[in-house]
């Protein structure tokens, strides 16, 4: 009996070190120190190749990392140990699940779950965890696991704080918000949980409450990196979304950004999240010298040719980004976004503006407007962004390349700009057709600009300047009838506000009383008469109406 008692205590003793031996590990995992974390697991998995949960953990961190290759050696390793073996399957799970694979990933989590003791929650945390962190996150299947290890056992902090992070995926804020409370209460300790609740102040753009909210976890550990990168988005979200604290706050994010970085680790992974962060707050300075500090640290990493092409874009190194962005997106490997594709069209742009500003070659446009269609393929959303650069292009009256961009917007009636959208891509067709033979001129962009005008009316029939721009379009491919009307219509709705708005728009107003007057020239001289006196009223010294008059007598 005393044999047996020395025996259980001896294996009591052995389980809280083998436990001990991880939690370094698992702060630096918390802490968001990654690569300190692998060291001490790999640490741990020389010295004592039967722990199953060190590669389990360090798999994971692969995963985290995207480096799948090895989270899957370090998963099939950790399946042979002879401690903790069955973790290893959730991982493995989760590579099923990036790989649409339900069945494989569910007959997997069974493995782990089959000879679980009823108040057994850690496999559940990890499976539910696989379910949030996986390609295509299944927060409802994460909290119906955890619901499970919330009944077996619901003072355990992780599960709740799992809970929280699976509410908060599913967009369930109050019950987050109730995970992480308890979460914290259960364990104060677990600064995660406390900071997760400024995360939701975020979310809610309850700004200042969060904030306020992050530096009571820095009063508890000054040293907790996370706090700081979550400081740093919360002022990023501040700043665009009130634009006159843009520059304050942006400095601000980017500030502790880097208080962020020197708490945690300058890895190749942690420096391409910071570039991420970078890319957001516009630093394309500051993320050229990164992209090159990252080049220096590994030379084929794929992922680092996308910093090194947007950063040399934006700085004005248009070669180095063509290079840059081309190696990149050609290679079939490589995971794109529809950003590497709109900053490879845009890097032909540039490099195609002839010398005098005025115009682009039309083969780098065309090969240009392809990419930008590859960008749309991947993710339709990129389109919003479309609007900016239209109208940069706009500015630099290049109506061509700006007319390309605005085009791929006018599908979507419920954008928030699609009206300026559709202005302004028939003002760049009007413009590109404007004094053009009939044989020159785009016949398929003028109709199309003719209908997207007619929507706008449609959506805003007291928009005036649209019948102007119909007005335009219609002289244009002479159709003087319909142009007559759409002028009489212009010129209805800004009579009808009074003289001020006639002074006002008075170049259009003239505009439009000699085009009509034009038309009815030949069928109603009194008509075009007191059209054109109507003009020199306005301007007395007009000279188309003042010749025309000359005619009409």
């Amino acid at each position: 009996m005393n044999k047996y008692k020395i025996f259980s205590l001896a294996l009591v003793a052995t389980t809280i070190a083998k436990a001990q031996d991880l939690e370094p590990a698992k702060k630096a995992i918390d802490a968001e120190q990654f690569e300190k974390a692998k060291s001490a697991l790999k640490s741990v998995i020389q010295s004592k190749p039967t722990n199953g949960k060190a590669s389990f953990l360090l798999g994971t961190i692969y995963l985290k990392q995207n480096i799948n290759d090895s989270a899957s050696i370090y998963f099939q390793r950790g399946l042979a140990a002879t401690e903790g073996a069955k973790f290893n399957n959730i991982g493995l799970a989760q590579l099923d699940l990036d790989a649409n694979n339900a069945t494989a990933a569910q007959a997997k989590f069974d493995l782990v779950t089959k000879d679980m003791k009823k108040r057994d929650t850690e496999e559940y945390v990890y499976i539910a965890r696989a379910y949030m962190n996986a390609e295509k996150p299944n927060y409802a299947n994460a909290i119906a696991v955890l619901t499970k290890a919330a009944a077996a056992n619901p003072n355990d902090a992780q599960v709740q704080m799992a809970l929280g992070d699976a509410y908060y995926g599913d967009k369930k804020q109050n019950d987050s918000y109730l995970a992480y409370r308890n979460a914290y209460q259960f364990d104060s300790t677990l600064l995660r949980a406390k900071m997760q609740l400024g995360v939701l102040l975020k979310g809610a753009k309850a700004y200042t409450e969060a904030v306020k909210a992050y530096n009571e976890v820095i009063s508890i550990d000054a040293n907790y990196g996370p706090v700081y990168r979550e400081l740093a988005e919360t002022y990023y979200l501040w700043g665009n979304n009130e634009p006159k604290t843009y520059t304050e706050n942006i400095q601000k994010a980017l500030s502790f950004y880097e208080k962020y970085m020197s708490l945690t680790d300058y890895s190749i992974t942690s420096r391409m999240r910071h570039a991420d962060f970078l890319i957001l707050a516009k630093d394309y300075k500051a993320l050229e010298i990164e992209a090159n500090k990252m080049k220096e640290l590994d030379k084929v990493n794929p992922r680092i040719l996308r910093y090194l092409g947007y950063s040399a874009f934006e700085n004005g190194n248009v070669d180095v980004a063509l290079k840059a962005l081309q190696d990149y997106t050609s290679n079939p490997t490589n995971k794109t976004i529809p950003r590497d594709f709109l900053y490879l069209a845009q890097a032909k742009i540039k490099k195609g503006i002839s010398v005098d500003g005025k115009s682009v070659d039309p083969t780098l446009l065309a090969s240009a407007m392809e990419d930008v269609k590859k960008a749309v393929a991947i993710d339709p959303i990129i389109v919003k962004d479309f609007n900016e650069l239209g109208k940069g292009y706009f500015t630099q009256k290049l109506y061509g390349v700006a007319a390309s961009f605005f085009e791929f917007t006018l599908d979507n009636l419920e954008s928030k700009t699609y009206l300026e959208d559709s202005l302004y891509y028939a003002i760049c067709v009007i413009t590109q057709n404007r004094g053009k033979d009939a044989s020159a001129q785009d016949k398929v962009a003028l109709d199309k600009s003719d209908r997207v005008i007619d929507s706008v009316i449609a959506k805003k029939p007291d928009y005036q300047d649209a019948y102007l721009y119909k007005a335009r379009i219609n002289n244009i491919i002479e159709k003087d009838d319909v142009m007559s009307k759409n002028y009489q219509q212009y010129l209805d709705l800004i009579t009808a506000k009074g003289p001020d708005e006639i002074t006002k728009n008075k170049v259009k107003v003239i505009e439009s009383y000699n085009n009509i007057a034009a038309f009815y020239a030949n069928t109603d001289k009194a008509k075009a008469k007191e059209l054109f006196n109507k003009t020199l009223a306005l301007d007395p010294a007009n000279t188309y109406a003042t010749e025309s008059l000359k005619l009409l007598k």
